[in-house]
């Protein structure tokens, strides 16, 4: 694999599984990723609709951040690939209004509070928490699992 290759499949977010995994077929595949929903994840994996031109959808509606992220995957049997686009919608005041973001990126957020601990002193404690790879992390996985290549691209489709 070549320097060009290493460097466009770390800005793509390409993984691939291990060496000596079997893939499975594309069908056992799909079913991986829509089984990710019935893990209790605080997102929602579904089927896609045929305006989304994929064939399994993510999506996470995060109030509290007034953000919304949504990966498509695309299955490609003949490579045993899943192609993926992350689209992220964010309306906070931090980014000024409305901005729409395409390719992988890792969103961090955290919320803290002060409180009175057992001991009568102040202390930090944290009362929300938010990682964008919460979603990513499940679905990769399962891609992986089956043997299959998960590949990013940055665009469109």
């Amino acid at each position: 694999m070549g320097l060009w290759s290493r460097y466009r499949d770390r800005r793509t977010g390409t993984r691939y599984p291990d060496s000596g995994i079997a893939p499975l077929p594309a069908e056992q595949v799909r079913a991986a990723l829509l089984a990710v929903d019935a893990a209790g994840v605080p997102f929602l994996v579904r089927a896609a609709l045929p305006e989304e031109k994929a064939d399994v959808v993510a999506e996470w509606e995060v109030p509290e951040l007034r953000l919304r992220l949504r990966t498509r995957m695309r299955l490609v049997p003949e490579h045993h690939e899943v192609h993926t686009l992350d689209e992220r919608w964010d309306r906070s005041p931090e980014s000024g209004g409305k901005r729409y973001g395409r390719g992988p990126g890792t969103k961090v957020a955290r919320q803290w509070a002060y409180e009175r601990g057992p001991d009568g002193r102040r202390r930090r404690v944290e009362t929300f928490r938010f990682d964008s790879r919460d979603m990513r992390d499940p679905l990769v996985k399962a891609v992986l699992d089956a043997g299959w290549t998960w590949r990013g691209v940055l665009s469109t489709w």
